[in-house]
């Protein structure tokens, strides 16, 4: 339990890199994905061959796999444009309303009894959204995006704890990655319909300047590929591998609500990294604080059960 618990919050902290990253690449949000998981599925289609350890997927689950893919895939560009309309603590401080909806939604889907307890906790990390919403409205279509995030992120980690017990976590993340990188291609022409001056390429710097801007800020470096790599190999296939893992052990509710951490994280990058200290007011760190609340209290009571 306490390793599985390690590796979550090791991809957790992961994850919470990448509001950094979403805000620091230039792309607009869909082509972002597109780019995160073509490189991440080809990441980790070369692990696979590499290491020996590909597996055949039934077509069945193959199809199960594709829809937490396209899931996946929508909310990384609901997370991305969440980060575009407000900013990466806006973002990321939204995706703690997914632990309420996976107390709602857990049970339904696997046919178990609600747990009054962790509802309240839900209940409480919702409360610290309200909070963050009541005292920044400028960022309202920011936070929807950002609810909307964490609806697809209750949803398709409740899917993938249903499957997780019967692949490898590499298999699952190329399965996923490649399914839902065809959906963002099927879907691609709507984009360049609705958007036709939308960038496809993405912005990279001479070496000369990469390296000149190390000594100081990682804003300073302007290459996309750079920072489109780094998501794909740590924060994608390390992060989902470590993730999958902790899966095998621990409940929905548990891997949702501990990823309510990645606001925490994030946004502790966010205000180092970019100031965004700043543009927030005490409402907002309020309400963090309450989102910081029911993680700890869930996590008390898993280790107590352990003693």
């Amino acid at each position: 339990m306490k390793k599985a618990l390690i590796q979550l919050h090791g991809a957790v902290l992961l994850w919470g890199f990448t509001g950094v990253l979403g805000r620091l690449i230039s792309l607009d949000a869909p082509v972002l994905v597109w780019y995160r998981m073509a490189l991440t599925a080809l990441i980790m289609l070369m692990v696979l061959l590499i290491t020996r350890s590909w597996i055949r997927v039934p077509k069945q689950d193959v199809r199960k796999l594709a829809v937490i893919g396209g899931l996946m895939a929508l909310h990384w560009i609901a997370f991305y444009a969440a980060i575009k309309y407000a900013n990466a603590s806006i973002a990321l401080v939204c995706l703690s309303t997914s632990s309420i909806f996976t107390s709602v939604l857990d049970p339904l889907v696997n046919k178990t009894k609600y747990n009054n307890r962790e509802m309240a906790l839900g209940c409480l990390a919702l409360a610290g959204m309200y909070l963050i919403y009541h005292f920044q409205q400028v960022y309202f279509t920011g936070i929807v995006l950002g609810v909307i995030a964490a609806l697809l992120s209750s949803v398709f980690t409740i899917l993938n704890k249903r499957i997780a017990q019967t692949y490898p976590s590499g298999t699952m993340v190329f399965y996923e990655m490649t399914t839902g990188l065809i959906i963002i291609s099927v879907l691609m022409p709507l984009l360049w319909y609705y958007s036709p001056d939308t960038v496809l390429l993405p912005l990279q710097d001479s070496l000369g300047d990469v390296i000149s801007a190390l000594p100081g800020s990682i804003t300073g470096m302007h290459n996309d590929w750079i920072w489109l790599i780094f998501m794909a190999a740590c924060c994608t296939v390390w992060a989902q591998t470590l993730a999958l893992n902790a899966l095998k052990k621990l409940s929905s509710f548990t891997i949702t609500l501990t990823v309510n951490m990645e606001p925490v994280y994030g946004i502790l990058l966010a205000i180092f990294i970019y100031r965004e200290d700043k543009q927030l007011n005490g409402g907002f760190f309020a309400g963090m604080g309450l989102i910081c609340l029911s993680v700890l209290l869930q996590m008390f009571t898993l280790l107590r059960k352990r003693q």
